[in-house]
């Protein structure tokens, strides 16, 4: 009887798990955008100031937390920083220096300094997907989490970001955020 337990919670672990990776979020490709319009080009996209917005939800779907950041991109060429200034509704600040490699291929690399190693990304159509790992600051617990982030174009020039984060392949939190061009703001 404990045995057929055991099988039974396996085989339902496996199926979450493979559900996971054929249907939703997780399951996305950038070939699935190819196709579609208007073309995210980061050099453009990601360039001078910029107003985000987000939220982060737990592992239990709730919102953790609430964030306003400033942004700035600067290029050169095939080569890019974009430094981000969180301010978050619990009054703690982070900042985030990313710099950012593009390749000839649609393909960027990136690196920043709670970032493990290097985030490997795509552009595809109207959309960017990243993966990397990050570190967290010790007071959110220093874990190291798994990373894979979307961004969406939308026709006005905003972008729409969604982020999953994943520890030993368990969603443990989503990001949901908009970025904007900040002289947006003034028109």
């Amino acid at each position: 009887m404990a045995l057929e337990l055991v099988s039974a919670a396996f085989a339902a672990v496996v199926l979450v798990y493979v559900i996971s990776k054929k249907l939703g979020f997780s399951a996305q490709s950038p070939q699935d955008y190819n196709a579609t319009s208007p073309a995210f080009d980061l050099r453009k996209h990601l360039s001078g100031p910029i107003l985000c917005e987000g939220i982060i939800y737990g592992p239990m779907g709730r919102v953790n937390s609430r964030f306003v950041a400033d942004m700035n991109g600067v290029w050169d060429g095939a080569t890019g920083i974009l430094t981000e200034s969180f301010h978050y509704s619990n009054g703690n600040t982070q900042l985030r220096q990313w710099n950012l490699t593009l390749g000839n291929d649609g393909t960027f690399r990136a690196t920043a300094d709670d970032v493990i190693g290097t985030a490997d990304g795509i552009q595809s159509g109207a959309t960017v997907r990243m993966r990397y790992r990050i570190r967290l600051p010790e007071d959110a617990g220093g874990h190291v989490l798994n990373v894979t982030d979307w961004m969406y174009l939308m026709e006005n020039g905003s972008i729409l970001n969604k982020s999953e984060m994943r520890k030993f392949g368990v969603k443990v939190a989503e990001l949901v955020a908009t970025m904007r061009p900040a002289n947006a703001l003034n028109v």
